[in-house]
């Protein structure tokens, strides 16, 4: 190999010349992982539907009963944070 020949050669086939390779950024990485959670969870998602005890109706039903009774204790046990606590001034 000359000296010609290695200036025409860009900075990546230069660096496999000698065994090495350019930095992977995280960029690269970290975005077909999202990608392959992403799917996991849309898989998961359709799984846990079509193996559902009950019918869709029923099941969104006992949800949002669920929901609702979850949302109702919490404002039990928080009343000062849900805003049914008066606004009036404290008496001095």
């Amino acid at each position: 190999m000359t000296l010609k020949s290695l200036r025409d050669l860009d900075k990546d086939e230069l660096l496999r010349l000698i065994g090495l390779q350019t930095k992977r950024s995280a960029a690269e990485w970290v975005l077909p992982s999202m990608a392959l959670f992403g799917l996991g969870l849309l898989v998961g998602a359709g799984v846990g539907v079509l193996l559902a005890p009950k019918p869709g109706r029923e099941l969104r039903d006992d949800l949002r009963h669920r929901l609702q009774g979850l949302s109702e204790g919490m404002r039990e046990s928080y009343p000062e944070q849900s805003g049914a606590s008066s606004n009036r001034p404290a008496a001095s």
